[in-house]
Parts: C-alpha cells; sequence; structure tokens
C-alpha cells in the first residue's frame, strides 16, 4: 500500500527508525497494524523482518512516499510541500529565495506554480472565502477592519511636535522617556550566585518583585494614555473645546477619573452629561417663554429677537459709560462714537489708536501665569516677560530654545536671524532677543 509520507522534508521532523534509530529517508515503512503511535521502520531494518513487542514480520504495511504528482505533472508531493515550506520561510513574493532553498525549482515556476494552484485555483478560493465569510460573521460585532494608514509621524528629538506628543514614537508605540525612567538602575549590579545567604537572596528577590511592579504601574499608566487618547495633547484640547463651558469644567474636574473607566464608558459618560446640559438650558428657556406668556413657537422667534436687540442696546450703553469713564479725551471720544456709528450702518470702520494722553497707546493688560504649562520653569524676569509680552510659558521655551541653539551654530545672533526663526509678531521677537541679550543666553553677531 502506497501512502504520503505524514511529515515534512526535515529529517529532524521524523521519527528514527524503531529498528536501527536511524533517520528515515523516503520510502520508508509504516505498520498498518500497530498503534496508536506509528511504527515506522526503514527498507533495510524490514528486509531484515525486524520485530519488536508486538510487532510481527508479517503485519500488513504502507510504503510510505511522496514522489508522486498531486496537483500537476512534473510536482511532487515532496515539492509541493517543500515550496509552502518556503513560502511560509521567505515570505510570500520572494520568489527568489523560495527557488533557492528549493533548489529543484525556478524562480519562475515557483511562482506560476503557487499563483495557479494556490491563490487563483477555483477550489481553494471558495473554501478560503466560505471560511472568511464564517469568520466574520462570527465576529462581526466586534471585528474592527484593518485599514493601510500612513507612515506615522517621526519626530526629532526636542522638536515641537516630540514635545506635543510627550515624546511619544508612534514608529515604536513607545515613549522617548518613560515614567519611572531609572527603574532598571536598580538591578544592573544584582547578581545570583550559588553561594548567597537564604537572606540576601530573599532580598535580591524582593527588588526583582518591586521592579515587577513599577514595570506593571508603567505599562498601566502608557495603557491609560493611549486608550484615552492622551498622547497628542493639543489634539485633546481642541476636542474638549466643543463643549459648553459648564461641561469642559466637568471634563476638566472627571479627567482624574479616567483611569477608573474605560475610554468609551469615559466619554459615555461625558457626551450623557453634555446632553443633560443641553436639555436643562432647552427647559430653562421653554419656562422662560411661559413665563412670558408665549403659547407659540412663532411668538418665541419674535421674542429671541426683540431681547437680543435690547441686549445690544444695553451692552452699547455700558461700552460707553466705560469709555467716558476711564477716557478723559475728547478726541478719543469722538473716534469711538463714529466706529461704532459705522457698526451700526454695515460699514467697515477705520481702525484708529485711542490713546490716553499724549504718552502713546493704551497698554493690555499683564499675562496672568496661574495654571499655565511650564511656568514653573521659568525664573522670576522670565515670567516678568511673558507677563508683559502676553507670551505663554511653553512658547517662550520653544522660541529661547530655537534661539540658543542657532546662536551656539553661528556662534552669535543677530536681530533679523531672529525673526527669521521665530515667525510671531516682531516688537514681541525683538523684546524676546534683547532679554536673552541682556541675561547673556545669547551673543550678538
Amino acid at each position: 500500500m502506497d501512502g504520503l509520507a505524514c511529515f515534512g522534508n526535515d529529517p529532524s521532523d521524523k521519527p528514527p527508525c524503531r529498528g536501527c534509530s536511524s533517520n528515515l529517508v523516503e520510502p520508508y515503512i509504516k505498520c498498518a497494524e500497530c498503534g496508536p503511535s506509528p511504527f515506522l521502520l526503514c527498507l533495510q531494518c524490514f528486509t531484515r523482518g525486524f520485530e519488536f513487542k508486538k510487532h510481527e514480520s508479517d503485519h500488513k504495511y504502507e510504503i510510505m512516499k511522496s514522489d508522486f504528482p498531486v496537483l500537476e505533472p512534473g510536482w511532487t508531493a515532496q515539492e509541493e510541500m517543500a515550496l509552502l515550506e518556503a513560502v511560509m520561510d521567505c515570505g510570500f513574493g520572494n520568489w527568489q529565495d523560495v527557488a533557492y532553498q528549493m533548489r529543484t525549482k525556478s524562480k519562475e515556476e515557483c511562482e506560476a506554480h503557487y499563483m495557479k494552484n494556490f491563490i487563483n485555483n477555483p477550489l481553494f478560493s471558495s473554501t478560503l472565502l466560505n471560511l472568511r465569510q464564517i469568520e466574520e460573521a462570527r465576529t462581526a460585532d466586534t471585528a474592527i477592519p484593518f485599514k493601510p494608514t500612513d507612515d506615522p509621524p517621526r519626530p526629532t528629538f526636542d522638536s515641537l511636535l516630540s514635545r506635543d506628543m510627550a515624546g511619544y514614537m508612534p514608529a515604536r508605540a513607545d515613549f522617548m522617556e518613560e515614567f519611572d525612567n531609572y527603574a532598571e538602575w536598580d538591578l544592573k549590579d544584582i547578581d545570583f550566585v550559588d553561594d548567597d545567604s537564604d537572606i540576601l537572596h530573599a532580598l535580591k528577590i524582593a527588588v526583582v518583585d518591586i521592579y515587577h511592579s513599577r514595570l506593571k504601574e508603567r505599562g498601566r499608566r502608557k495603557k491609560i494614555i493611549r486608550d484615552h487618547g492622551l498622547i497628542n495633547l493639543r489634539k485633546f484640547q481642541i476636542l474638549e473645546r466643543r463643549y459648553p463651558k459648564e461641561v469642559q469644567d466637568l471634563y476638566d474636574a472627571m479627567r482624574r477619573f479616567a483611569r477608573v473607566v474605560g475610554p468609551i464608558e469615559h466619554d459615555k459618560f461625558i457626551e450623557s452629561h453634555a446632553l443633560e446640559f443641553e436639555l436643562r438650558r432647552e427647559i430653562g428657556r421653554l419656562q422662560e417663554y411661559r413665563r412670558a406668556g408665549i403659547q407659540s413657537f412663532c411668538s418665541a422667534k419674535v421674542y429671541e429677537h426683540v431681547k437680543h436687540v435690547r441686549e445690544d442696546e444695553r451692552r452699547k450703553r455700558t461700552m460707553l459709560v466705560d469709555v467716558l469713564q476711564y477716557i478723559q479725551d475728547g478726541r478719543a471720544c469722538q473716534q469711538w462714537l463714529s466706529k461704532q456709528a459705522a457698526i451700526d450702518a454695515g460699514i467697515t470702520p477705520v481702525v484708529t489708536t485711542i490713546t490716553t494722553s499724549a504718552t502713546g497707546r493704551r497698554s493690555a493688560p499683564p499675562l496672568n501665569l496661574t495654571g499655565l504649562p511650564g511656568t514653573e520653569k521659568l525664573n522670576n524676569r522670565e515670567k516678568e516677560l511673558c507677563q508683559v509680552v502676553r507670551l505663554v510659558p511653553g512658547a517662550y521655551l520653544e522660541y529661547k530654545q530655537a534661539l540658543l541653539n542657532e546662536c551656539r551654530r553661528q556662534g552669535g545672533l543677530r536681530l533679523a536671524q531672529a525673526r527669521a526663526l521665530i515667525k510671531i509678531d516682531v516688537n514681541k521677537t525683538r523684546k524676546i532677543y534683547d532679554f536673552l541679550i541682556k541675561e547673556g543666553y545669547i551673543n550678538k553677531a
């Protein structure tokens, strides 16, 4: 009886001969009566009539070989198995290495045979299609289809994008600086040797357990950041701004509890409260209509229009009172009244500068740095500069580092180079440049 060899081409995959323990080479003999484990013999032991325990020389047998065609003439079963193993090892499409591993077929023959019998074969394709449809039906509620994406961003070290992403490297799916970044230092000098005492051995085991707990905490924090989309903080803040002010405050207060629940549950919680806020606001508006005696939506539209007109008039009177109170200048008041008249008439007003006296333009109030990121990295003089220039600390630190790097590279820096490097208001750039020169951070070219 002839049969297909049940093992691969690698001799190590086949059990040895039960008679001489040598590696089996096709063709070889398989006993058809002994089992359940296969009883295999090489041809030499079979011709000698080898017997062992329950196996006798007159048992029925099968000749195991794979030199017969399976799918098409010219390709034996052994070569079919070798082709599949080579494609698995070298990868689909790498036909040059596949042919080199097979050694009996050319690159063109391997590609043509594989595409014809394993890719474009109607029998195989229909079977794979049915299996794919069954798998999709089974995982229709949970599976997320894969979609190819662009190459992930690869921000350079200490760039603006890298700081915005908190040092996250998408290509590696890891952070440049991990939480508890030096946890491995406690293990670098630990060495387990045979002559350690029990107490020392237990102490080393405890240190390793502590390190494992720190790794778990690191992984937990990274999972929270990834699940909740906190890597790009600027994008996260933009998404927050789509909510009303009350919901934003709730979002900010509940962010610390996001680690307790998953991202979907947290978003549902915020969305439900945003919906509750909208419903309460709508109910309050309907109650206001009822108190005003309005019973139809047409009347409500008229009421809203008149209400807006009344609020605009009140706001204009308030602005006029403020101007007359704080600006004791007839010319400035006349300019402001002309501007308001142009606005009411639907004409674009000519922007003029309102001055308090001959000293010049009214200055804007200083910027409040309380709670802004990066404030703790500034000294008192730098804080004063950011307040006067009205520049957030994060942007100032970025501009400062850019100017320092350019100054070190050029050996000095001119104001024109600073303005070309920092694309902001030229007056702010001049103040930053003069401040860094005065404090000794950079040198003039």
